[in-house]
């Protein structure tokens, strides 16, 4: 592949309302001493009523097109990624189209849970392949907390809502920041470890039945967490390996932030030392395929992230799907 995938820009977005550990033990069986030693969170943000996940990726394509320099008219392709859509039809990246108001460009929404913004980078830079003219904005936005079940303390402490986006184009060998190389993966075998089964044709809604507990996120903490640290970290290697590197040339790390535990594993388990890894998610909870492109964004808005460096994102989610993206700044 001859293409060079240039950022032009990225930019996040979070509701205003934040939600602390102590606003969670007026309603949940929990405590702050128990959320922030078990996930490192102490605060996440939640959509006020009628908000919905173009909304919040909206305000992240907007800041994103603004740093890349871009109008909205001049984008070609929409790629969206999230596991909360607005609806099931339009998709949400439609509905972002028309928030932006503009229409004729290619839109598609993408599902890998917490790997979403991987894959919709990844087909965003397919798209560019195809088409090296194209301009992509590329997001992922989630309203996390439409899918979690309140009463549920094992879960409902981990999640937030957020967008992040990103703009990609085609540029020149030595233009930066640029993707270096993504890699994916899957494997169906172990969804059942971590579903949101509910509502699709498998176990379809009737009209004037209860939501059960299976339109909510569900999963086995402790399985989740041994696949996610192993296989982010493996595809993290593999990645490396490939470019000739070792994780000595990594200056950043931002996994996905799912938790602190999980994160602190995966800078172990590649031997990165903590000051060289970036995380958000004490303010930020589990925002699922936003938490990559909003850390992202912010480490490059607080100076966290400098020109030269190179930048190491591995992520893990439902399906179970993984990846890691190499960054060149």
């Amino acid at each position: 592949m001859n293409t060079n995938f240039i950022l032009r820009g990225f930019g996040h977005h979070a509701p205003e309302r934040v939600m602390t550990n102590a606003d969670l033990e007026r309603f949940v069986d929990t405590s702050d001493e128990w959320i922030t030693t078990r996930t490192g969170i102490k605060e996440r943000h939640i959509v006020a009523e009628g908000e919905a996940s173009s909304d919040l990726g909206l305000e992240a394509a907007r800041n994103a097109l603004a740093k890349a320099g871009l109008a909205a008219s001049d984008l070609t392709h929409i790629v969206f990624a999230t596991f909360t859509p607005d609806f099931i039809i339009p998709s949400s990246a439609c509905v972002l189209q028309e928030k932006l108001g503009i229409s004729g460009q290619f839109c598609v929404d993408v599902q890998a849970a917490c790997s979403g913004f991987l894959y919709a980078m990844e087909t965003a830079r397919g798209l560019l392949a195809l088409n090296p003219q194209a301009k992509v904005l590329v997001v992922a936005a989630e309203v996390v907390t439409s899918r979690v079940n309140w009463e549920d303390r094992s879960t409902c402490v981990l999640f937030g809502d957020a967008a992040g986006a990103a703009v990609l184009t085609a540029g020149d060998a030595a233009e930066t920041p640029r993707v270096v190389d993504i890699m994916l993966g899957a494997d169906g075998s172990l969804g059942e470890l971590l579903t949101v089964r509910g509502g699709g044709s498998a176990i379809p809604y009737k009209l004037g039945e209860a939501v059960g507990e299976e339109y909510f996120v569900q999963f086995q903490g402790r399985e989740v967490f041994k696949h996610a640290v192993r296989h982010m970290s493996a595809i993290s290697q593999t990645l490396l390996a490939k470019h000739g590197m070792t994780t000595a040339d990594v200056d950043v790390l931002i996994p996905h932030q799912a938790n602190w535990r999980i994160i602190d594993a995966v800078g172990r388990k590649l031997e990165i030392p903590q000051e060289r890894v970036f995380a958000n998610v004490e303010r930020y909870g589990n925002t699922s395929a936003a938490s990559v492109p909003v850390a992202i964004s912010e480490a490059l808005d607080m100076g966290v992230i400098k020109p030269g460096n190179r930048v190491l994102v591995p992520t893990f989610g439902g399906g179970f799907t993984w990846g890691a993206m190499l960054l060149q700044f």
